[in-house]
């Protein structure tokens, strides 16, 4: 982020994109009305940028512009790209390039919904710029999507306003520095008023842009609390991910993968798909990393952040990067979205420190307050062992120690089968762990390559992760079989 640049209100870049004559474009804003070409209109001089500005408000209208929503629904992203498709179309075809040689066109589009009246549905909306940078150049696109947190709908309406000038200016004058542009995004609001929670870069103004990185800059950066990311590396919103779906997670450091990590979640899901509350044609598997696991050894790296994330969307899953270090906040954050069963996959260990009051001294309820949270939800814990290197003994749901203490609530958990083992796991592979297999690729050790599945193995040596600087096999494994080697490991071949 540059130190030196200067914030701007509203009406300033406003003005600003006014006075160049260079930029011309149209905007078009459903449902919060008509918040952000008002700021342009109201700055002075718009008649040389706004070529139009509509409010497509009554739903037949919109339908008949920009087709229907097969979803019948119209805040969503695929709305927004039609929309920018649309108006970007009409300003190229109407006007003759001879006639504005030196304009460089934009299409702007909000499909927005405030706070309702009783204020039981917050708003939300999405945001996107279609814009050139040079007459004769390709167009480029910023696309994301934000929650509105205000409790009134006019004050979700100013700022809307604003974000929306933000991100014109921020695209057209700061595309150059993307993590500048996704900092600006924020001048003249904060994290109260509106969480941005998906951003999206994409074009020849982009193409050294990996927007993997933004979705971590949003957490980092305080600006949400968890992002989504696809295999293909395409940054999602949390509702077309997650809504009514069963959800099953897996936490980890995945530094790298290893063959304990694919034993867990492959004996995990197939549990999983055996409940009766579960349809597995409506599951979500999620690799989380946290931040917190990210910065374990300081400042976070970036580089090894997308080492972490190549090896998971190689292998085809999606992942969610997440500031919730303690497991009530993530299942709060999945019961936005959905109400069906959850699932998470713990190593004992990790059972142990769920169990440790420690963590819940902030919470008035204690422990009590944060189980609350997690069991009245429709959740199960799926237990994998974990073997004590100095003694051998296995933990399992009937060896765990948990405190005395807290003994009576977890065998309460045990009782209602809130809990339940992983009982057909590989015994040979419990004394495996990431933190050596990663130590052994960066000094340059042999052994790691059994610690990890053939699929991760190839991966890391074809990409050179983590440090590897060996040589890479004549003959390597091309994308789709190292995908459906992993699908067939983890259990999802054919879905």
């Amino acid at each position: 982020m540059d130190p030196n640049r200067v914030i701007l209100s509203a009406k300033q870049k406003a003005l600003r994109i006014n006075l160049n004559q260079d930029l011309y474009g149209t905007f078009a804003e459903i449902g919060a009305g008509q918040e952000v070409v008002r700021h342009f209109f109201r700055a002075g001089g718009a008649s040389g940028t706004i070529a139009k500005a509509i409010s497509a408000y009554d739903k037949d209208f919109s339908d008949a512009i920009y087709g229907k929503e097969a979803k019948g629904r119209y805040v969503c992203e695929a709305r927004l790209v039609k929309m920018l498709q649309h108006e970007y179309r009409l300003m190229t075809t109407r006007l003759e390039r001879k006639e504005h040689p030196t304009k460089h066109f934009f299409a702007f589009a909000n499909t927005v919904a405030t706070i309702n009246y009783h204020k039981t549905i917050q708003g939300h909306g999405w945001f996107g710029l279609k814009f050139q940078t040079a007459p004769d150049r390709e167009p480029s696109e910023v696309i994301l999507h934000a929650r509105l947190h205000e409790q009134d709908a006019l004050l979700q309406q100013q700022t809307v306003g604003i974000l929306g000038v933000n991100l014109i200016y921020g695209s057209l004058f700061l595309h150059k520095r993307p993590k500048d542009l996704l900092q600006s995004l924020y001048d003249e609001l904060d994290r109260d008023q509106v969480e941005i929670d998906m951003i999206q870069m994409n074009g020849p103004d982009f193409e050294g842009v990996d927007n993997r990185l933004l979705s971590l800059q949003l957490v980092k950066n305080g600006m949400t609390d968890a992002v989504i990311f696809s295999p293909d590396g395409r940054n999602l919103q949390a509702a077309d991910v997650l809504y009514k779906k069963n959800i099953l997670a897996i936490r980890g450091s995945f530094r790298p993968v290893t063959k304990v990590n694919i034993d867990m979640i492959a004996k995990g899901l197939r549990k999983f798909k055996q409940e009766s509350k579960v349809d597995p044609k409506s599951l979500q598997v999620l690799f989380e990393i946290t931040l917190n696991n990210l910065s374990s050894e300081g400042d976070i790296d970036e580089q090894d952040f997308l080492d972490r994330a190549d090896i998971l969307c190689s292998i085809g899953q999606t992942v969610l990067i997440s500031n919730y270090q303690k497991y009530y906040k993530l299942i709060e954050f999945f019961s936005r979205y959905t109400k069906k069963r959850m699932g998470l996959i713990l190593g004992a260990g990790s059972l142990v420190e769920v169990f440790n009051e420690k963590y819940y001294r902030d919470l008035n309820g204690g422990i009590l307050e944060s189980f609350g949270i997690l069991f009245s939800r429709d959740l199960k814990i799926y237990l994998y062992p974990w073997k004590d290197e100095e003694t051998g003994d296995l933990w399992t749901t009937t060896t765990t120690p948990i405190h005395p203490r807290l003994k009576p609530l977890y065998e309460y958990l045990l009782f209602n089968k809130r809990i339940a083992d992983i009982e057909d796991y590989d015994p040979e592979i419990l004394n495996i762990f990431s933190r050596e297999a990663l130590t052994r690729i960066r000094k340059g050790e042999e052994g790691w390559e059994k610690m990890v599945p053939d699929f991760v193995d190839q991966i890391i040596k074809d990409k050179c992760l983590f440090g590897y600087c060996g040589v890479t096999p004549n003959a390597p494994m091309d994308k789709d079989q190292i995908a459906a080697a992993a699908a067939r490991a983890i259990g999802r071949e054919g879905e």
